[in-house]
């Protein structure tokens, strides 16, 4: 546990733990509102290629996430046309999304790039004064891209929106009885639309980070489940996006443990600390999943005058 190990391990987890973060973000704003969206794997995917293509076709990263999200946004907008709109089942849509994202980025990268990969120059970092020079902490937790410090406010901001404005709680009316959103004269179609829209935005901002800041190319299938992590985290966060921080600096850590340990100079086979993530999903499945609440309409198309 010397300072190269921890430093190591605490930069790893937060390169790791953003895109779990955005898409966890994303996906409890999309089930509050009363959609499971399962295709949110598929469009951090679509996020990263395109958000990789962007930012190496015009030198900028800023370019590149804003790329990503719309990426991202467009599948999502495919997902509220078939879900919401025409009230087809949600994860059959999802799984379809996912399956189809991964076939179109590594078709586009292959005709793009044939079977090179190139890469992009690294990141631009935001160092925090004061506290980037604090021991272990400040290189490892204050010396990132600006993405990071955006999606740790976002915490905070949807924290706030969810609580204390009308924004939050149609769309908890949506997930929660729909019916009576519907009667108070506010649009549920529109208001899942917008949360799907938002989710899917997010999604493609975390997959554009993984590759442009996390990996510096794209990868066909580079998302690697990381998606479906995000579903875990939104389903055992309870509507809370503090714990979807914390769920996925736990993840993050995980997923960063290959490194730190290269770094600490522990030889343990890869294949043993790559499963650490996966492992820690089924055992927080396992403690947690009993005690979570989800939304009584989730997944649960809404057709005006039904009952």
């Amino acid at each position: 546990m010397n300072e190269s190990f921890l430093t190591s391990l605490l930069f790893g987890a937060v390169t790791a733990g953003v895109p779990l973060l955005l898409a966890g973000l994303g996906e409890q704003i999309s089930e509050k509102a009363g959609v499971l969206n399962i295709g949110i794997e598929g469009m951090m995917l679509m996020g990263a290629y395109t958000g990789f293509l962007a930012a190496y076709s015009t030198d900028s990263f800023c370019i590149g996430f804003l790329a990503g999200g719309v990426g991202g946004a467009i599948l999502a907008l495919l997902v509220a046309l078939l879900c919401i709109r025409f009230g087809l089942n949600q994860i059959v849509i999802g799984i379809a999304v996912t399956i189809g994202a991964e076939g179109l980025t590594a078709l586009f990268h292959f005709f793009q790039f044939s079977r090179t990969y190139p890469r992009l120059p690294a990141a631009p970092v935001l160092e925090l004064p004061l506290l980037s020079h604090i021991p272990i902490l400040g290189r490892a937790l204050f010396g990132h891209n600006a993405v990071v410090y955006l999606a740790v406010i976002l915490v905070g901001i949807l924290t706030w929106v969810f609580r204390a404005t009308y924004v939050g709680l149609n769309l908890e009316a949506a997930g929660t009885k729909p019916a009576a959103l519907d009667a108070a004269g506010v649009s549920v179609v529109k208001t899942r639309s917008c949360a799907v829209l938002s989710t899917g935005f997010l999604a493609g901002v975390g997959g554009a980070y993984m590759a442009n800041v996390g990996a510096g190319l794209f990868i066909p299938f580079m998302t690697g489940g990381a998606g479906f992590i995000g579903i875990v985290l939104a389903m055992l966060a309870r509507g809370r996006p503090i714990w979807v921080l914390l769920g996925a600096s736990l993840f993050g850590a995980s997923l960063a443990m290959t490194t730190a340990l290269q770094v600490a100079g522990i030889n343990i086979p890869t294949d043993v600390v790559q499963m650490l993530p996966f492992a820690m999903v089924m055992l927080v499945l396992v403690i947690f999943a009993r005690h979570s609440v989800l939304p009584p309409a989730l997944g649960l198309p809404y057709v005006r005058g039904e009952r």
